[in-house]
């Protein structure tokens, strides 16, 4: 009878716990490219004022746990104090004109599985790829 307990609990548990895709990475055009890449360098030198910089004068920040956050100055405001490591992986991308979007993980440590998610909502502005909302939240339940 013990041993038809433990096997019950634990195909409960092998059930119940929903495994983590490891989705493959996409190919981004050069110049929206560079925005995840310059993201995750102001990330992790902890450049608040770079980071808005990223944004329209209108985007948003829509972070777990928080209000939205809208417009640069609020942005930077924002981000002060916080970063560190950040590796983006991409998982899809479209682009309409001058609208985009991305759908992507991120980790704090290279190579290894997302620690969350994003999307990233991109509009061109004066020829250049600018965040106009970014929403993320980690994997782990609240």
């Amino acid at each position: 009878m013990k041993i038809k307990l433990v096997v019950l609990v634990l195909l409960f548990l092998g059930i119940s716990e929903v495994k983590a895709q490891d989705l493959k990475a996409v190919d981004l055009p050069e110049d929206i490219q560079l925005v995840l890449d310059n993201y995750e360098k102001f990330w992790g030198e902890k450049d608040a004022e770079a980071l808005a910089g990223l944004f329209t004068e209108d985007g948003f920040v829509l972070s777990p746990g928080s209000k939205p956050t809208q417009g640069k100055e609020a942005i930077q405001k924002a981000y002060e104090g916080k970063g560190g490591p950040l590796f983006l992986k991409a998982y899809d991308f479209e682009q309409q004109g001058d609208l985009a979007y991305i759908v992507g993980g991120y980790s704090g440590v290279e190579h290894f599985p997302a620690q969350g998610k994003f999307t990233l909502i991109l509009k061109k502005v004066n020829g250049k790829w600018l965040i106009h909302s970014d929403m993320d939240n980690g994997n782990q339940p609240f």
